[in-house]
């Protein structure tokens, strides 16, 4: 097998296969990834149901162009907290802003790094002054604006 174990979950060569075919098109029915692969339709099915009970498969999501729904400014923000201890709270409380698109803890000069889409730069601005920086533990933010997304894909299996 030319894949290593995931945290010694047994995945195989089919089931990279099965993983990959979805991860490119998650409306593929099953019959048709069985024809691919030379299996049966209740050999896929199996699969897919103990890569969800491994947690592997997280769930399928439907993806839309934020741009096209009128959402036109996607920036990042760094963020800064009074203190470490506070990280679960500000979480907590940020959840709550429906503009953050994804959240991580991270290393470095920031405690936390967030993705965020608005309508235009009055919104961004809203969001900063009202919902973001008056989070309890915030110290302060430090905002990137995008100019253009150029890659966006999912780790490849193959």
């Amino acid at each position: 097998m030319s894949h290593r174990k995931a945290q010694n979950l047994e995945i195989d060569n089919l089931d990279i296969q099965i993983l990959s075919i979805l991860m490119k098109n998650a409306t593929t029915p099953y019959t048709e990834i069985a024809k691919e692969l030379i299996v049966s339709g209740g050999t896929i099915h199996v699969r897919m149901k103990k890569l969800e009970e491994m947690g592997v498969i997280k769930g399928a999501s439907l993806e839309v162009d934020p741009q096209k729904l009128g959402y036109d400014i996607t920036a990042f923000l760094g963020i800064y907290l009074e203190k470490g201890s506070q990280y679960h709270e500000a979480v907590k409380q940020l959840k709550a802003v429906k503009e953050i698109v994804e959240l991580h803890y991270t290393t470095g000069s920031y405690s936390i790094f967030a993705k965020i889409v608005c309508h235009d730069t009055n919104h961004l601005r809203e969001v900063l002054n009202e919902h973001i920086q008056s989070v309890k533990g915030i110290q302060r933010t430090e905002t990137f604006i995008s100019l253009e997304e150029s890659i966006r894909r999912q780790i490849t299996l193959e």
